[in-house]
């Protein structure tokens, strides 16, 4: 019996998203019942991207933007036709709830599937029985992927980290089956065709939920292309088909940025990108840049420390180390169709080059400068981690005959998970800390604001940036329509739009809208002229500049547009 031989989706697989299903709907209303779906700054901006398609004075797909790639908000709109799913953020939850089962699933048929191919391959005897540790491994890293107490609340969230991490696990399972598949003489149900293909659809996924896609197509493509000149079977066809998929989403979002923004790389280094943001935040703060600012090795250590915070706690970081370099150790002394698994490894070189030359900071609470900030990427390393774990127990597995032995082995890779988890939660979850400090005074203003907004008309309109301060109008229920925002222009118009129902309302609020809100240090405070409002009431909280709200005295009826 081997995996060849047995049905992709069998009952195993079914039981292992069942479970991966329990437990996603029971972290959701844990942290649903505490009110902490929305405690990250960007889930509230992706839903509220998302609600803007459909609720907003100029509807449409342009409201997307350019900084976020578009499939999570696309994924994201079906659920926002309902006003208690938008308020609550359960909408951001349903995608990455989805997400993160399909991705329990993919690592547990990827350890099966490459443990039980390598092994049967080989010669051995029926008495070895090489199945039984090819499953428990694939067991061992799905428990080790679905517990982890980080990913279990971020995909409670409206986050992009689950739903990326299901494309990169799929797109994974798919071209280690399409490696097997290409080998000489091997026998397999599976074709190289058909799994190059689905390979080519979740990398398209991936390409554009995260920009860790477009290394992740970039290295698949070489790959492939590799596997293809020493393979004896043709499959040109598929190989370039596969090439497509993979670039064609990086190509799209270009040639949207560049139609649209008259920039092909506006998302890069346009006014709301995260070069842009770091170095406004470095010129306020009169500081160095960021930890590993073009230092590839400290860069690395940011990084990797990031992804040990979020397997374990401090005391035992040192073992996992050594258990993923014990992983990397098995797969090159192994047979060579394991090979695939070293592409779990890719968030290491993405984050790395990324801190270093993308102007995307890591900080972390132990390390200068002692905060939270992007902690969370390092949950993208989960995979490698649960994966390692699975190989070493599989090496064990298989030196050893013994059924008490093997039981024992088994028991204290769970005990050894179990301790590393339950030091995340003793201290909570790092990821959860991190959304939790970060935003204590964004919510004490969203808030208070919440509650001033509720006193006005519900038929009044408002001028107000939702860049910030979004989660205000979600926790008031006000319409997204109500507000004239920095969303209503044509973008294709630069560097402004005089013509752009947002700078028209800039220019003369009186004449568009009934209320202003202008929140210090925002393009509202800046531009707007102010000489014929009234101030009704400035909202002041901790941390978070003031908020003020105006009165324009607009007569009624007057709906101008």
């Amino acid at each position: 019996m081997n995996a060849q031989s047995t049905s992709r989706w069998d009952g195993e697989v079914t039981l292992v998203t069942q479970l991966a299903a329990a437990a996603s709907l029971f972290a959701f209303l844990f942290y649903f019942r505490r009110g902490d779906l929305l405690l990250y700054g960007d889930a509230v901006a992706h839903i509220n991207i998302a609600r803007r398609v459909i609720d907003s004075q100029t509807p449409g797909l342009l409201q997307l933007g350019t900084v976020w790639l578009p499939l999570p908000h696309l994924l994201l709109i079906p659920f926002l036709f309902s006003n208690a799913a938008w308020q609550t953020g359960i909408a951001g939850s349903i995608p990455s709830m989805c997400a993160y089962v399909l991705a329990t699933a993919g690592i547990f048929l990827l350890v099966r599937s490459s443990l039980s191919a390598q092994k049967s391959s080989e010669s051995v005897s029926p008495a070895t029985r090489p199945i039984i540790p090819a499953r428990t491994a694939a067991w061992t890293a799905a428990v080790v992927f679905a517990a982890n107490p980080n990913l279990l609340y971020l995909q409670t969230t409206a986050m992009t980290e689950p739903l990326y991490l299901a494309f990169f696990i799929w797109s994974i399972v798919h071209f280690s089956d399409f490696v097997r598949a290409s080998t000489p003489n091997e026998s397999s149900q599976l074709t190289p065709t058909g799994s190059l293909i689905k390979c080519g659809w979740c990398v398209l996924g991936a390409c554009l939920t995260r920009y860790d896609g477009w290394m992740l197509a970039g290295v698949l493509g070489v790959a492939a292309v590799s596997v293809a000149i020493t393979s004896k079977k043709a499959f040109k066809f598929s190989l370039a088909k596969f090439i497509f998929l993979a670039s064609i989403g990086p190509m799209l979002w270009l040639a949207y940025n560049a139609i649209i923004y008259r920039n092909p790389l506006e998302f890069a280094n346009g006014p709301y990108s995260a070069r842009s943001i770091e170095e406004h935040k470095t010129a306020l703060s009169a500081s160095s840049p960021h930890p590993g600012w073009h230092n590839l090795s400290v860069s690395f250590s940011y990084f990797f420390k990031s992804a040990e915070d979020n397997v374990t706690g401090n005391k035992l970081q040192i073992p996992w180390v050594v258990l993923l370099l014990a992983g990397l150790v098995i797969i090159l002394a192994a047979h060579r169709r394991l090979w695939p698994l070293v592409l779990l490894s890719i968030p290491l070189a993405f984050y790395t080059l990324s801190v270093a030359y993308g102007s995307v900071p890591i900080y972390l609470p132990n390390w200068w400068p002692f905060s939270y900030y992007n902690v969370r990427f390092g949950l993208e390393l989960i995979p490698a981690f649960a994966v390692a774990l699975a190989l070493f127990i599989h090496l064990l597995l298989q030196q050893i005959g013994k059924a008490a032995a093997r039981v024992a082995i088994v028991i204290c890779a769970l005990a050894f998970v179990t301790a590393s988890y339950g030091l995340i939660w003793k201290n909570q979850p790092i990821c959860y800390r991190e959304a939790a400090i970060n935003s204590r005074s964004r919510v004490a203003l969203d808030r208070a604001l919440a509650s001033t907004l509720l006193k006005l008309p519900r038929d009044s309109t408002l001028l107000m940036y939702l860049g910030d301060h979004v989660g205000a109008l979600q926790d008031a229920a006000v319409p997204l329509r109500r507000t004239i925002n920095e969303g209503n222009h044509r973008p294709w118009r630069t560097p402004s739009d005089p013509e752009g129902l947002w700078e028209r309302a800039l220019a003369d609020p009186q004449r568009y809208v009934d209320y202003v809100i202008a929140i210090d240090d925002d393009p509202i405070t800046q531009h707007v002229q102010r000489r014929d409002l009234t101030s009704m009431v400035v909202i002041r909280t901790i941390d978070q500049p003031p908020a003020t709200i105006y009165w324009t005295h607009r007569p009624p009826g007057n709906q101008a547009r």
